[in-house]
């Protein structure tokens, strides 16, 4: 199969159009990171022995720092829980027989491939505001839907346009860690809580803000994904690539009593009915309103519960979890050496370094600027939002009350910014790279130049709407 996908590439590389000559550029640079970019387990290696250097440089002693970073090593496990329930949720939604069948008559409308392109990228960044757990599987699906469908239809533009969601505005949609972290007291660490204390989502998320920077990028990668796609006579169809998909395996009939509340909804119904009872009264009673109560564990419920119920039998929903055990596997191992991080940074006196380092180099007028930059930059060796924020925040956030800039803007800045590395380090593409049997080298090409294209409006909303927000002081 690898010589025949050889062949393939060698005979159908585009000769003229600039399209063509752009998405080579990007397989030249995928080609290059495939030989070259390390798994992204050891950037968090990486990133433990270069923070553990750093703070031997500034001044802090070893013994302190290999303490800390030992100590904190669990911190995160109520978190990593967290995230890994965002993953299993979205997957377990995404294929119910329900959403399978929406996906059936949504790959009916589009009649080209470049509108089929489009219309992928439009629902990757979409449903990535509902879950970035949801979006890639989603669309994924959504994807093998339509290379029976449309001719000529290019698979590597159609996997990079599924995989928008996750390298644009996951962040700035519901299932935002930054967001929900600080908007969820349980979830935060005790020192950041001391710096920000809680910031609502009414002041993150819901900013009217967040909604146009949200709707500028949404319609920036949708528009550069229809330009890029290549033409029919140009395109590497799914056909190219040798891929063939097995029939889906239904489960198998119930053939001992035992099995029998396996195969029957009434348990689910039960479960189901208490968890909505108990999410309608959250929401009725919180005092700062329905939205306010939407934090981390209220949103993996949700997800769960719509999953029982999509999938109505208990033996149906175990399939589908099952399946998306191994898109997990990263979350669970390496959280906790961001953990170290972490404790390193903020438990000795790393941190009040750092931020003061932030503070002498940024203004009022540049700290938008400056915080999407660096939080971009970080993304490339932490490529987990919530895990990064949690790193990063105390120092930025300690610099941004000293420049008296507006922290819910600060929590967007980092969620504008932070998904952009992720259009080039390919952690969060393995999902999705498994369920359409590709590699990461065949979407880079066009991730790239979302990339290009996508930076400088980021860093440019950043800078701009940090202008326009007072600063609120903490809310302890």
């Amino acid at each position: 199969m690898m010589t025949k996908r050889m062949q393939t590439e060698s005979t159908n590389t585009p000769q003229t159009s600039s399209e063509g000559r752009i998405a080579r550029a990007g397989l030249a640079l995928a080609d290059w990171s495939e030989r070259w970019f390390p798994e992204p387990f050891v950037f968090a290696l990486v990133g433990v022995v270069a923070v553990f250097c750093i703070g031997l440089g500034s001044g802090e002693k070893a013994t302190d720092l290999a303490f800390q970073a030992g100590k904190n090593f669990w911190t995160f496990v109520p978190f990593t829980m967290q995230m890994t329930m965002v993953i299993i949720g979205g997957y377990v939604v995404a294929t119910s027989a329900l959403v399978r069948r929406a996906i059936h008559k949504l790959a009916g409308i589009p009649q080209t491939p470049r509108g089929a392109i489009a219309m992928v990228a439009l629902c990757a960044t979409l449903t990535s505001l509902i879950s970035w757990g949801l979006s890639p599987i989603f669309c994924c699906f959504l994807v093998r839907e339509m290379t029976g469908r449309i001719k000529g239809l290019d698979y590597r533009a159609a996997g990079a346009a599924a995989y928008l969601g996750a390298g644009s505005v996951w962040a700035m949609g519901l299932s935002s860690s930054a967001a929900m972290l600080m908007a969820t007291k349980s979830s935060m660490p005790p020192a950041l809580f001391a710096i920000s204390g809680l910031i609502p989502l009414t002041n993150t998320l819901l900013l009217w803000q967040s909604l146009l920077a949200t709707a500028v990028i949404i319609t920036t990668s949708t528009t550069i994904a229809y330009l890029s796609a290549p033409s029919a006579e140009h395109a590497r169809t799914i056909d190219s690539f040798g891929i063939q998909f097995a029939a889906e395996t239904p489960i198998p009939e119930r053939t001992k009593p035992g099995e029998w509340f396996e195969y029957s909804p009434v348990l689910t119904l039960c479960v189901a009915a208490i968890s909505i009872w108990y999410l309608a009264d959250v929401f009725r009673t919180s005092p700062q309103g329905a939205l306010a109560a939407l934090d981390l564990n209220t949103y993996n419920l949700l997800f769960l519960t719509a999953g029982l119920l999509l999938h109505w039998r208990p033996r149906r929903f175990l399939k589908a979890v099952g399946e998306s055990i191994p898109a997990v596997g990263g979350v669970l191992i390496q959280f906790p050496f961001y953990a170290m991080i972490f404790g390193m940074i903020v438990g000795t006196g790393l941190s009040a370094k750092l931020a003061g380092a932030f503070i002498s180099v940024s203004t009022h007028e540049s700290f938008g600027l400056l915080a999407g930059i660096y939080s971009a930059v970080l993304g490339f060796f932490v490529p987990s939002g919530g895990t990064k924020w949690v790193i990063e925040a105390p120092y930025v956030l300690q610099a941004a009350i000293a420049h008296q800039v507006h922290l819910g803007w600060v929590v967007q800045i980092y969620n504008l910014a932070e998904a952009l590395p992720n259009l080039i380090n390919p952690f969060w593409m393995l999902p999705l790279l498994g369920i359409l049997k590709l590699r990461a080298r065949d979407l880079i090409g066009y991730t790239m130049l979302q990339f290009v294209v996508n930076v400088p409006i980021v860093l440019f909303l950043c800078w701009w709407f940090a202008r326009t927000l007072p600063f609120i002081p903490p809310m302890k």
